[in-house]
């Protein structure tokens, strides 16, 4: 019986050459609202819980440096932010040592719990900044000292058998006192800023404001805020780094009206109708140090550790460390891994 035609040789290599039609691509359907009232709770929401729970449990590190001249309240200043003993008077440092000849680094660990939340904090003092006659190039030994950090914190996470929880001595806010003198900033001043806001979260600070006058202050305030806009000095929180609307309104505020913060700092306790408070006795009445009509250092408080504690150590390691990060790497054509067997022998050849 007659199947048809038959096909020549050429006709079916044509036929194999012809392409299929290509299928459409499918578009994904738009995403439905589930309506969790109607299909039932899943748990989403617990993820915070869990979080929260796991925090607690580790607890976190936060690395506060103070830098200024000696006399300006700095480690005063830090026992008030933390209300407690966390500066290098507590570790045994005698006001009658000579200042130190060039720039010293001392850093002092603590851990402080609140509410089962603990906080492993190293406050990181810089003795002997801007003290002496000649004070070129002063910063060199703290820009060295937080490079350092870096470095450390690199080193561990190139690793090939590297820990799970990296130790973090980054410094993760810089907390710079200016001279209360009404006039302007130092050289040394714009000089440290300049070179230190690149690599590391500057707060600049006006300490003991309570030796200016309301009107010395506010203008005070406004000449810093100039001479540092001038400059193109960026303190923190850093304008590029603001993450959404909602940060920006927040952030401009701060930048705009309560940087540099004027503060007082106080130990001692007094009592003020009734109540306990810090603060410092003059002949004419006692400055309450958490007071907003008196001082700023409330407004300091809230917001280093109240509202941007967290994002000054993400500003540290997604700005500051992976600058750093990124040229060490280019610098080096890749840093070779170095185990534990390379850093004893390194250890062992020095």
């Amino acid at each position: 019986p007659y199947a048809g035609p038959v096909e020549s040789k050429n006709e079916a290599a044509m036929s194999e050459l012809v392409p299929e039609p290509r299928q459409k691509p499918v578009v994904p359907m738009k995403p439905m609202g589930i309506n969790a009232s109607l299909l039932g709770y899943i748990g989403i929401d617990t993820i915070i819980e869990q979080m929260r729970k796991k925090t607690m449990k580790t607890g976190f590190d936060f690395n506060i440096m103070v830098v200024g001249q000696s006399g300006l309240g700095k480690s005063t200043l830090v026992n008030t932010l933390f209300k407690s003993q966390v500066s290098r008077k507590s570790s045994g440092w005698n006001r009658e040592e000579k200042i130190p000849k060039t720039v010293e680094i001392k850093a002092i660990g603590h851990v402080i719990e609140e509410g089962g939340v603990k906080m492993k904090l190293t406050v990181i003092d810089t003795p002997g900044f801007g003290d002496q006659i000649n004070n070129e190039n002063c910063w060199e030994p703290i820009e060295k000292y937080i490079n350092e950090q870096y470095e450390k914190f690199l080193k561990e996470e190139v690793n090939i058998a590297r820990k799970k929880r990296i130790p973090d001595t980054r410094v993760h806010c810089c907390l710079y006192f200016i001279s209360p003198t009404g006039h302007s900033l130092r050289p040394l001043d714009l000089e440290f800023m300049k070179h230190l806001s690149k690599v590391v979260n500057i707060i600049p600070v006006i300490a003991k404001a309570d030796t200016m006058t309301l009107e010395e202050k506010t203008e005070f305030k406004q000449r810093v805020r100039k001479e540092l806009e001038v400059n193109g000095i960026e303190f923190y929180p850093q304008k590029e780094f603001d993450e959404d609307l909602e940060d920006k309104t927040e952030n401009d505020k701060i930048r705009q009206e309560s940087m540099p913060f004027a503060v007082v700092g106080s130990d001692k306790e007094y009592q003020v109708n009734g109540k306990r408070i810090l603060g410092r006795k003059t002949p004419w009445g006692i400055i309450e140090v958490e007071n907003l009509n008196h001082c700023e250092f409330a407004l300091l408080r809230d917001f280093v550790i109240r509202t941007h504690l967290q994002d000054l150590k993400e500003v540290t390691h997604n700005i500051h460390y992976e600058t750093y990060r990124a040229k060490r790497l280019n610098g080096n054509g890749g840093l070779p891994p170095m185990t534990v067997e390379t850093e004893e022998n390194h250890e062992s050849n020095l």
